[in-house]
């Protein structure tokens, strides 16, 4: 329905309606459209104010020597000349009346056009800025519900809260996981990591009873909480520093760890 509401708003309907050129169906849709949805409304009611200001605007005194001309011509048609027993009729005065009533008319009907013309895309204007607001709302709304999701899976009965803090080489080093063993979730928050090399990066690691599984890359330029793997049984988390292109679980590059069985 939106999309039939953004095409009535984009056509010539409501322009049409408003001078009353629109056909009986057409009067209908108008009609619909104004009575159900308040962007028809307000569009409608924005352009009959400036169409209303327009008027007041574009209303044009008639120059006085007009006046003048009209009156003289009356005069004239009281005087008669006789050449060669033909008598020359004057035009009648009502017909340089209805000329000059037409010149004026058309003048008007013209100046009108054009700021019809320019209202109408202002109209749209202001249609595409609607739409574009309403599509920014709906973007931040699904931001907003994401991170309501994710609160309520760090707020959950549940879920364990695990500080990850730097050892003597990394001190200021800090991370916060967040483990769900009911909905098999975990979430990592970055909040510190000391600057590495290049080529290096910081790898989070999960320890199992018979081997270490790699979990993905850490990266302090995007500060958010991030999904990582869930893993069943898990002992402990550790951090490491790794290099570019490759992995590993060598003790002597491990720079925080906690164990996940200490707060069960």
């Amino acid at each position: 329905m939106e999309t039939k509401l953004h095409s009535f708003l984009n056509s010539n309907l409501l322009n049409k309606y408003l001078v009353g050129e629109a056909s009986y169906d057409e009067t209908k849709e108008v009609e619909f459209f104004i009575s159900n949805y308040p962007e028809a409304a307000e569009a409608y009611e924005k352009l009959q104010n400036n169409l209303d200001l327009i008027a007041k605007a574009g209303a044009v005194d008639v120059p006085n020597h007009v006046l003048g001309n009209i009156l003289n011509a009356l005069d004239e048609t009281n005087e008669t000349k006789v050449i060669q027993l033909v008598q020359n009729k004057k035009t009648p005065w009502y017909s340089i009346a209805a000329t000059a009533a037409a010149v004026l008319f058309a003048v008007s009907s013209f100046f009108l056009y054009q700021k019809n013309k320019g209202l109408m895309d202002e109209n749209n204007v202001v249609v595409e800025e609607i739409f574009d607001l309403r599509s920014d709302i709906e973007k931040n709304n699904a931001k907003l519900d994401e991170l309501s999701a994710e609160l309520n899976k760090l707020n959950h009965p549940d879920a364990r809260k695990y500080v990850i803090n730097g050892n003597e080489r990394y001190k200021s080093l800090k991370t916060v996981a967040y483990i769900n063993p009911v909905e098999k979730t975990s979430m990592i928050d970055v909040i510190t990591l000391p600057q590495l090399p290049e080529d290096q990066h910081y790898q989070i690691w999960a320890e199992l009873q018979d081997r270490m599984v790699n979990l993905g890359i850490l990266d302090e330029s995007n500060r958010k909480l991030k999904q990582i793997p869930y893993m069943e049984d898990a002992l402990a988390l550790s951090i490491k520093i790794g290099k570019d292109g490759e992995e590993t679980n060598e003790n002597n590059t491990e720079v925080a760890e906690i164990s996940l069985k200490e707060n069960e």
